[in-house]
């Protein structure tokens, strides 16, 4: 087998740059590998892969229900809450990080919402704010949640709080007007109409709800008035009736009987 020879070098010179070459190698080659190896992505974790198939279900579920197929949506829907609960059964580590855990607990109560259950979606949105106390939308379903439960007081405190992190969500704005038009405090479901139509001018839902509720704060005062007449009339009736009725009488009895004149008392 031939040689290589190298010109003008030893034969332990060239073994010596052999060797050193094979040190480098040897030191590179673990490290490139290294490099190769974590410039992969890594494949998603379970949690995520339920929450990903849960919203899949949940959209087929809109859109099955904007069709008519109320039978399909359903459907879609309890799947789509089974895959959101597989995902918080799981390690939620990895999706917590991408905000995927506070997704899974909005995209859970919609379902659940969607599905007419709302005291499952309450519970699930309570849980969900124990974790993200601040997010509006949290609070804003958790307000339409307790609004179709006819907890009409509690829900405009849970569109404040949604509110007090995003005072323009128009969407809120018209929940909350529409829960203060049940308490009958009209003149805030006004303001809050206001505030939405500031915010989308176009909608005519709820310019009309607005229109709506303006009727009925201008006819407060008339009934506030005729109120207030009837009081003084009934007020008005018992004091006369107490100086007609009861003062004469009181001071008859009070009255001191008067002897009548010759009139004596024989004495035995």
């Amino acid at each position: 087998m031939p040689k290589i020879h190298i010109p003008g070098m030893k034969r332990g010179q060239i073994l010596g740059i052999l060797a050193l070459l094979l040190i480098c190698a040897i030191a590179v080659i673990p490290a490139m590998g290294a490099n190769v190896t974590t410039s992969y992505p890594q494949a998603p974790d379970a949690a995520t892969n339920y929450y990903n198939s849960a919203v899949q279900l949940t959209t087929s579920g809109d859109n099955a229900a904007a069709s008519g197929d109320n039978a399909t949506a359903s459907k879609s829907y309890l799947e789509a809450i089974a895959l959101y609960d597989m995902a918080l059964n799981s390690n939620t580590t990895e999706i917590q990080e991408s905000d995927g855990l506070l997704y899974t607990y909005q995209g859970k109560s919609y379902a659940q919402i969607q599905l007419g259950n709302y005291t499952g979606a309450i519970d699930t949105l309570n849980a969900g704010l124990a974790l993200y106390p601040t997010d509006e939308h949290l609070w804003n379903n958790k307000g339409y949640a307790q609004f179709k439960t006819g907890d009409y007081k509690d829900a405009v405190t849970s569109y404040n709080n949604a509110l007090a992190n995003d005072s323009n969500n128009t969407l809120t704005l018209v929940n909350k007007g529409d829960a203060l038009v049940k308490l009958g405090n009209y003149q805030d479901a006004v303001t809050s109409y206001k505030a939405a139509l500031a915010n989308n001018p176009d909608s005519n839902e709820t310019a009309t709800k607005l229109a709506a509720a303006e009727k009925f704060t201008s006819a407060e005062l008339p009934v506030s008035l005729i109120a207030l007449v009837i009081v003084v009339i009934i007020a008005g009736a018992g004091v006369a009736y107490y100086i007609l009725k009861k003062r004469p009488v009181q001071q008859k009895a009070n009255e001191v009987p008067v002897k009548k004149a010759g009139s004596k008392k024989n004495k035995k």
